[in-house]
């Protein structure tokens, strides 16, 4: 995983965004095991405080679970990440049309900006 990290917003929230954006690619799949808090500290270079934090937000908004023993797993309720996903994308999407219509761009203009970029 590639951590970049910057101080413009709390770090706890940043590390949720790139765990939920690797759950809902796919590059966290569904039931798989989480690493411990320190080895995902480490890589992030942050402190495992604050990965405990983000990780336990996560769990409480049931991306994750906890296992007693053997730590924590990705969900594997395939609703809940496809919710995610959506949840995401029409956060994206707003945020995008927002900015266009900031620029004086008109729906024709932005399906067809749409249409030739993707």
């Amino acid at each position: 995983m590639s951590w970049n990290l910057n101080s413009d917003r709390p770090i706890f929230v940043q590390i949720m965004e790139h765990m939920e954006y690797d759950i809902v690619s796919g590059a966290l799949s569904p039931g798989a095991k989480v690493p411990s808090v320190r080895e995902l500290a480490s890589a992030a270079a942050v402190n495992p405080n604050t990965m405990q934090r983000a990780l336990s937000e996560m769990e409480r908004r049931g991306l994750m679970h906890s296992e007693r023993t053997s730590g924590r797993y990705i969900t594997d309720d395939e609703s809940v990440i496809a919710s995610l996903r959506d949840s995401i994308a029409n956060g994206r999407a707003e945020a995008f049309i927002t900015q266009m219509k900031r620029l004086g761009l008109g729906k024709d203009e932005v399906l067809k900006l749409v249409k030739e970029n993707y």
